[in-house]
């Protein structure tokens, strides 16, 4: 551990989560927004389904841990959807399978501690045309009608174990063209569908009433300094300043 301690926000899922520290990727961006109030820290997992995440819960997230995460957003579904492949193996989990998983993944995140709190991100749409063109029958099957019966349950589980839960489904069809824009290859986001996904997180983490709050202009600056320079400005003026320049974009996001 890298002191002084901060507030952990841990980002744990499958691609896309594992590429969201790309360039213009969703965990990246938090990373810059929350750069010396909190660290944002990659658990991500190619290829890896709500089976493969419970299996190793324990060992990501130890109830023993001397620090626990202030946050945890989470996402799996994309991988569990797709159909059972023929020799019995694939990512396939069966959607009453894949609830249960995720109960029992938000359940053990909550009791880490008493200000652990939990965000879960809905499985988003897909290009099918695209995957097709990318990936050829390596991703035979994969399909928006599959998916969306796992974003609805994990919705609605969010509201039955009082998880935050983000739905990627709708928020990404709202945007113009969506099917052409958001997508390198027909499931993994674009720096496009990354600026919906920080959207979506920092409007949920503003608007709820935890106690701290982890809005990130809620939690203090860390070591906070002037320059020492005569007549300079101060850093925290400046930051201001650079935050002040880039609200355009920030309302963007």
């Amino acid at each position: 551990m890298v002191g002084p301690g901060r507030p952990q926000i841990v980002l744990f899922g499958s691609s896309i989560v594992q590429y969201s520290f790309s360039d213009g990727g969703w965990g990246a961006t938090l990373a810059n927004i929350y750069s010396r109030t909190a660290d944002v820290i990659l658990r991500g997992y190619a290829g890896w389904n709500s089976r493969s995440a419970l299996k190793v819960l324990n060992q990501v997230f130890p109830k023993d841990a001397v620090i626990q995460p202030s946050l945890v957003i989470v996402y799996f579904g994309g991988n569990d959807s797709m159909p059972p492949h023929p020799s019995g193996q694939g990512p396939h989990v069966p959607l009453s399978e894949f609830t249960e998983n995720m109960r029992k993944i938000g359940e053990h995140l909550l009791s880490l501690s008493d200000k652990t709190r939990v965000i879960f991100l809905t499985p988003p749409p897909m290009n099918e045309r695209q995957i097709q063109l990318v990936f050829g029958d390596a991703m035979r099957g994969r399909s928006n009608e599959l998916c969306r019966p796992y974003a609805e349950a994990l919705l609605n589980l969010c509201r039955e174990i009082n998880v935050k839960g983000i739905d990627l489904w709708n928020a990404i069809q709202q945007q113009d063209d969506w099917l052409h824009t958001c997508f390198t290859d027909g499931i993994h986001f674009t720096a496009k569908a990354s600026e919906i996904v920080v959207k979506e997180i920092l409007k949920v983490v503003r608007e709820a009433d935890w106690k701290p709050s982890l809005d990130r202009k809620s939690l203090p600056v860390e070591f906070p300094f002037d320059s020492g320079l005569p007549n300079s400005p101060r850093h925290s003026d400046l930051e201001l300043t650079r935050n002040k320049k880039l609200e355009p974009r920030m309302a963007r996001l």
